[in-house]
């Protein structure tokens, strides 16, 4: 059984069990959240699509962990103008672990 959830601007397709880097959330570690944007959920009997959401479809996970993700540097650099710029960013994500699916 899987389902395909949508969070953060992103679509994930999760198992339960399953161990997701997504956009940060505003949960503390330990708290349960609950994704109720399901698009899609597939059972033994078939698959189910929405239209565009799956209706009473939820999802719960665990939150482990917030964190920041490895740095990306921008570097912008123009020949003979003595142009350039050097920039970091490192995006925050939370660490969640799939618990059960609802359909």
């Amino acid at each position: 059984m899987y389902a395909i959830i949508e969070t953060g601007g992103k679509q994930y397709k999760v198992q339960e069990g399953d161990v997701l880097f997504i956009e940060k959330l505003e949960a503390a570690d330990g708290e349960s959240v609950t994704f109720d944007r399901v698009l899609a959920v597939s059972q033994e009997n078939g698959l189910t699509i929405g239209a565009p959401l799956v209706s009473g479809a939820t999802v719960t996970a665990t939150v482990e962990k917030h964190g920041k993700g490895q740095k990306v540097v921008v570097y912008k650099y123009k020949p003979k103008k003595n142009y350039h710029k050097k920039q970091g960013h490192r995006q925050p994500y939370t660490k969640v672990t799939i618990g059960k699916i609802q359909a």
